[in-house]
Order: structure tokens, then C-alpha cells, then sequence
């Protein structure tokens, strides 16, 4: 699912870009096996709500987030309580696969309040984005860089 069937009004605050030095498919494999357990640097801890398919709850440093995975389009999207919404996704590139990790405003109402708490997802998100790219360039035995 792409992240704009979420919502037409939504607004990306951030895009951080990375190269893994694997084909995409491999890299996809790794990054889409999110659940509980799993082998991506996404995967939360705990359990995951309904127990199988592709779209499911999980609660990641307190919040409750819905994840989507996307296998066609190499995707996956975590959707947060209120306002957040990332969108990560795997596609060809020279040098292997190149991993672009976008965050959305999806708020509905009180988009002021944004600027307010996306303050620390949004300067977390660089030093999270270089560990996501260094947990695939570890699976994968590659490696793995931001762009950024």
C-alpha cells in the first residue's frame, strides 16, 4: 500500500535516502519480515495483533503502531496513533538497493501541534535511518550507507 492511499492531505516532514549493496529483493526480504521476531531492524518486540497477514499491531517504545507491508511495491508503512505515519521502501539502484525512509503528518485536525511533537521522531529519525540501513548491511553481509 503506498503511504498516499493513508491520506490524501497527508505532508511529508522528512525523506532520509540509504544504499544497501544487496539486489532488492533480498533487501526487501529482510526489511519486510517485521513482525515479532523477525529478521528486519524494524521488528518490534513483544507480539504482533492479529497473529498473521500483512497488516498488524504492534507496540513499539510505547506506542501502538499499525504496520502495513507492502511485498509488491518492496514497502512498509507504520502508522502511528495520531499524527505519524513512515513509509519505508526498497528499489533498484547501481549500486545494489537504494532504502528511502519517509515521515508523513497524517493529524486530521491540529496540524500546529505538529511542529511541536514530531520535534523528536523527526531529529531521531537520522541516527534510527543509519541503524535500520546497518541492521540490513549486518543480515545481508554488505554494505549499507545514508546518503544524507
Amino acid at each position: 500500500m503506498d503511504a498516499t492511499e493513508y491520506n490524501e492531505a497527508m505532508v511529508e516532514l522528512l525523506e532520509l535516502r540509504g544504499v544497501v549493496e544487496a539486489a532488492p529483493d533480498e533487501v526487501a526480504a529482510v526489511l519486510l519480515d517485521a513482525r515479532p521476531g523477525g529478521r528486519s531492524p524494524l521488528a518490534a518486540t513483544g507480539s504482533a495483533r492479529p497473529g498473521q497477514g500483512d497488516e498488524f499491531t504492534v507496540t513499539k517504545d510505547g506506542s501502538v503502531l499499525t504496520v502495513t507491508v507492502d511485498r509488491a511495491g518492496r514497502s512498509l508503512t507504520q502508522q502511528g496513533e495520531w499524527w505519524y505515519c513512515a513509509v519505508t521502501s526498497v528499489a533498484a539502484d547501481e549500486r545494489g538497493s537504494l532504502v528511502v525512509h519517509r515521515i508523513f503528518n497524517v493529524a486530521q485536525g491540529n496540524r500546529w501541534a505538529i511542529r511541536f511533537v514530531s520535534r523528536g521522531p523527526l531529529n531521531a529519525a537520522p541516527t534510527t535511518f543509519a541503524r535500520l540501513l546497518g541492521g540490513l548491511g549486518e543480515e545481508l553481509d554488505c554494505a549499507a550507507y545514508p546518503l544524507n
